[in-house]
């Protein structure tokens, strides 16, 4: 090839990566028609329209071919957003969206609705396939980012970057503030590693956790204590029982499961948390909406429900959580497992190693780990002090933040459902570490530097986390750009036989947490949805005499216990990764046997509490009958874990 020639290849190849590369996304902003980033075929969207400056304008929306899709009015300088727009095919694009006299066309690039989940069950699958999970998060962002690119797969690789994952680290609404909490906790654990409060801990509780069922009943414990964030519970219960498990030589896998299975529950259970104050406003927008497509009776009996009344009431009906944590104190209880947990437990149990040969876990507690400092007395409270200041400060927090959003007058219920969780987690995690720096330096047990580089170790431990933390939120910013959530519920929704609502709820609620890897949305998409269908399904006096009502409060928790068993089971979930890294476990590790207990816990609450109260049995028998199935199965099915070298192992002294 000549010089001449392979210049010219060379700059029409650059002049192809700039054509590629320089196509950014569009950017709408200040456009007056907004709308989804990715349409899918049939499946209902919103298009936002903002009038002129000076009159009211009436606005038509039609397809391609000029066919109305919808019409109607928006004022000056208001902004309406018209929903149930729907194309069946590509053809129909772009859409022409007329304004008073202006028109203005909008379109985006366009998929098949099948399209829409696979972008997360890519990284499931991968994920699931070859046990590397930051990979297959990889793959999943970048497939649902070459459908907001166009299809244009260079594209599609700087979005993956420059939008998803610096937008989730950016994340001013809860992301960063979660980072940073669980970099500040690490630090703190990194602190009281070095000055021997660890050590202490394990001393202190070896006596009372004398093998390895009471090890484990002691940690399930552990999760009902710190009841008020799933967050704080995670982090803090894993961190803190997991010197005391591996000394028992509890699996990391088992551990995991022990701090996930916990978490989410308790705090979805709880009157006071940092979860009930969201579901209620939930609730409430739910019973606004029903209210008003209702009968004046109906109506009536709607607007004199309390959200919290209606939230307290659904507790006996949330089947999975409650069965969830019933399984937790079975398995502990009786140490038996099945599956992949007892795989997992006999290797642990044997000698053969807390996590599997070849395992990648979420936190690097090996060699490089902070280690007590040689020479120091173990002294468990330079570990409960810091922790018992995360606890209170977060509390605090809580609850002055929340009196402060509240006003003087409001329930203790109302103060912490208007508090501000996620500043309240920064401030806990910080309060830990200046008291465990605090205890370090007043005892002289450690040297300004040493407490420094005792936090950068701990911090340091918490990266791969983190990144894999990220990366899920980033798939989740992805599966709604690409309608998942959207594609999901029409294609599980519709008119539904009043009986099996509950049960399909649940079904439809698990599988959208499930592939979106997240709870909170899936509620908040559902949950206004689920209340006004219920409403419309009965159709007549039923929920006005009060009849229907115990189908109103099951549709309601099947939304709440629905979106917490998809997180579960679901890899992409944050509180799934955050138990991973409590755990210091193998992510997808944990995912694989957590996996089959949480489907088992599901089917048993589908079937016996869903299906069978929908069928007149009362809710308490439902619950007792999931219990004794549960317990039936691990005694029959499951296998007894030999403690290790007898009976009673007391955890050896540090």
């Amino acid at each position: 090839m000549s010089t001449d020639t392979a210049r010219r290849s060379a700059r029409t190849l650059c002049a192809c990566l700039l054509l590629l590369a320089s196509n950014p996304s569009p950017v709408r902003a200040q456009d007056p028609v907004e709308g989804p980033r990715v349409i899918l075929s049939s499946v209902p969207f919103t298009l936002s329209v903002r009038g002129g400056t000076e009159l009211s304008s009436l606005v038509e929306i039609r397809d391609a071919s000029r066919v109305l899709l919808a019409a109607g009015t928006v004022g000056p300088g208001e902004t309406r957003e018209f929903r149930d727009v729907a194309v069946a095919s590509r053809d129909a694009l772009p859409l022409r969206v007329r304004i008073g006299d202006e028109v203005h066309e909008f379109s985006s690039p366009f998929a098949p609705a099948w399209f829409s989940i696979l972008p997360p069950l890519l990284a499931i699958a991968l994920a699931l396939i070859f046990k590397e999970v930051i990979t297959a998060l990889l793959a999943g962002i970048w497939l649902g980012a070459l459908a907001v690119a166009g299809y244009n797969p260079l594209q599609a690789t700087w979005r993956l970057v420059d939008e998803y994952i610096v937008h989730a680290l950016g994340d001013t609404g809860g992301h960063t503030q979660i980072i940073v909490f669980s970099l500040l906790l690490g630090g703190m654990v990194g602190l009281i590693s070095r000055n021997g409060g660890t050590a202490g801990v394990v001393r202190a509780v070896a006596p009372l956790a004398r093998n390895r069922r009471r090890g484990k009943l002691a940690t399930s414990l552990a999760g009902l204590a710190i009841f008020f964030d799933d967050y704080a519970n995670t982090l803090v219960v894993g961190n803190t029982m997991r010197p005391i498990t591996d000394r028992l030589k509890v699996s990391r896998e088992k551990l995991a499961y022990l701090v996930d299975s916990t978490a989410a529950p308790v705090a979805a259970l709880v009157p006071i948390s940092t979860w009930v104050g969201y579901e209620v406003s939930l609730i409430g927008d739910g019973l606004a909406s029903a209210a008003g497509g209702a009968d004046a009776a109906e109506a009536a009996f709607l607007a004199g429900l309390s959200p919290y009344a209606v939230f307290i009431q659904t507790i006996p009906y949330l089947f999975y959580p409650l069965l969830a944590l019933a399984f937790v104190f079975l398995t502990s209880a009786m140490n038996r497992d099945f599956g992949a947990m007892a795989r997992a437990e006999a290797r642990a149990a044997a000698g053969g190693g807390l996590v599997r040969e070849g395992a990648m876990p979420a936190t690097d507690t090996g060699k490089g780990f902070v280690q007590a400092k040689e020479g120091i007395q173990p002294r468990w409270w330079n570990a409960g002090l810091p922790v018992l200041s995360v606890v209170l400060v977060v509390l605090g927090g809580l609850y002055t933040t929340g009196r402060a959003g509240a006003g003087p007058g409001a329930s203790l219920m109302d103060v912490f459902g208007a508090a501000d969780p996620f500043a309240t987690l920064l401030w806990g995690s910080l309060a830990g570490c200046i008291v465990a720096a605090v205890l370090s330096l007043g005892q002289r047990l450690l040297t300004v530097h040493e407490c420094i580089d005792a936090w950068a170790g701990g911090v340091k431990a918490m990266v791969v986390a983190m990144v894999i933390l990220t990366l899920a939120w980033s798939l989740g910013a992805v599966t709604t750009d690409v309608g998942t959530a959207a594609y999901l519920a029409q294609l599980l929704g519709g008119n539904l036989p009043l009986v099996l609502l509950p049960a399909l709820v649940f079904v439809t609620s698990g599988a959208m947490a499930f592939a979106t890897g997240t709870s909170w949305t899936t509620m908040a998409i559902l949950i206004p949805l689920v209340i006004p269908l219920t409403v419309s399904l009965a159709g007549g006096t039923g929920f006005a005499d009060g009849s229907l009502y115990g189908i109103l409060l099951a549709t309601t928790s099947s939304v709440l216990a629905g979106a917490i068993w998809g997180d579960h089971c679901s890899p992409i979930s944050d509180t799934t990764v955050l138990s991973s890294t409590a755990a210091a476990c193998d992510h997808v590790d944990h995912v694989r046997t957590q996996l089959p207990y949480a489907v088992l816990v599901g089917l048993v609450g589908l079937i016996v509490g869903s299906i069978g109260t929908s069928l007149g049995l009362p809710h308490w028998i439902a619950l007792l009958g999931g219990v004794a199935i549960l317990a039936f199965v691990l005694r029959f099915f499951g296998t007894p874990v030999p403690e290790v070298g007898g009976e009673e192992v007391v955890a050896s002294q540090p």
